[in-house]
């Protein structure tokens, strides 16, 4: 008996960061800031009518194609990606991607000189 609060306070807390961590879309039942609610306001009965009704079943959760963290971003998970398609096209936009950088270093050296210029008075 000793230890039925301490059960109790673990499956509050563990449905509270659940339902805090699970996507709004996902949900079930009841909106999550309700959920929420229920489990505060009738802590031991929230909690479990979360996990038994609110919780989202084992099959809604997506499957990964690799190991590893979620990617917010899944294009960056297609494989090949990296790859151009057009090898030449890409070595040309890489060429044009260097020459425009090339380009800003020379107008910000020249800027710089004339800047220079304007502030250094004759030395007559």
């Amino acid at each position: 008996m000793p230890y039925l609060g301490l059960i109790y306070l673990v499956i509050l807390v563990i449905a509270l960061i659940d339902i805090i961590n699970t996507d709004d879309a996902r949900v079930r039942g009841l909106p999550k800031l309700a959920w929420v609610a229920l489990v505060v306001i009738i802590p031991l009965v929230g909690a479990l009518l979360w996990l038994a009704f609110g919780r989202p079943t084992a099959d809604e959760f997506p499957r990964r194609a690799r190991a590893g963290g979620a990617s917010e971003f899944p294009e960056y998970d297609t494989p090949g990606r990296y790859i151009p398609a057009d090898p030449e096209a890409d070595r040309a936009f890489l060429q044009q991607l260097r020459d425009r950088a090339e380009q800003q270093r020379q107008s910000a050296r020249e800027q710089e000189r004339q800047k220079r210029e304007r502030n250094d008075p004759p030395d007559d």
